[in-house]
């Protein structure tokens, strides 16, 4: 077996175990595959759906009204929710562009019944390219919509990737990432035809000590809002839309 090989086989089950990762991940009883609604509070105690309690939100909190009392809840603009068990659900308290809601994860969700993992194109290597990240003077927040319409999303972009494909130069706008990463939101010319049409994900280690950088489009994943009507992700920058059909990484699941 010569080496180039060997290559191959690593990339390909490198790219295999982080496939499964994802339909694992998306696939979990209380994911975001298990979401049956989302529920915006107003500023008067009312009930939600078929949820315990009656709820409200303010600038400042989110009050539950039950047989115990009230109880406070502080969700952070933009963060993760907070979660409150009801039974084998979870009711998932969040706060978006100033606004709260609830969402509800059922592991008896319907739409769990009918996943079967995230479509892809086959892993391809000539989709895994070298670029060149610039940072930025300072940090700059970047503000895109969303797919809910009237919620905004604000990024903290840190610089540029300059990269080619097929010969044909392109820059991407990069936030901050995850351990010291750089994460793009882009949509291009798959973008809903094969693809989801707001934006997909691409996540990079953190570029060498000279600016070098890997966009491996293989793992272009897409958003939660891809798999749920229930989501409030953001859409791509408008520096983020690639002409070019980048036919690689996960395809539209529904």
């Amino acid at each position: 077996m010569t080496s180039t090989d060997t290559s191959a086989r690593t990339f390909e089950a490198d790219w295999n175990e982080w496939h499964r990762e994802r339909e694992r991940y998306y696939g979990d009883p209380l994911g975001w595959v298990s979401l049956t609604g989302l529920y915006w509070l107003t500023d008067e105690f009312e009930a939600v759906a078929d949820l315990p309690g009656r709820w409200r939100a303010d600038e400042a909190a989110v009050y539950v009204e039950g047989v115990d009392g009230t109880e406070r809840l502080e969700p952070a603009e933009g963060a993760p929710g907070l979660l409150v068990a009801d039974g084998d659900r979870r009711i998932e308290v969040i706060r978006r562009t100033g606004s709260v809601a609830l969402r509800v994860h059922d592991p008896k969700s319907p739409h769990l019944l009918s996943y079967h993992g995230i479509p892809t194109y086959p892993p391809n290597e000539s989709w895994r390219v070298t670029g060149t990240f610039t940072p930025y003077p300072e940090q700059v927040t970047v503000t895109t919509g969303a797919v809910v319409e009237g919620l905004e999303h604000h990024h903290a972009a840190v610089g540029v990737l300059d990269f080619e494909l097929a010969g044909t130069a392109h820059r991407l706008v990069a936030f901050t990432g995850r351990n010291g990463g750089l994460q793009v939101l882009f949509t291009d010319a798959t973008s809903g035809v094969t693809t989801y049409p707001a934006a997909r994900s691409l996540a990079l280690a953190a570029p060498d000590d000279d600016g070098t950088v890997t966009l491996d489009f293989n793992r272009a994943a897409n958003l939660p809002c891809s798999f749920t009507d229930y989501a409030t992700c953001p859409v791509a920058p408008a520096e983020n839309r690639l002409a070019v059909a980048i036919e690689a990484g996960e395809k539209k699941p529904r």
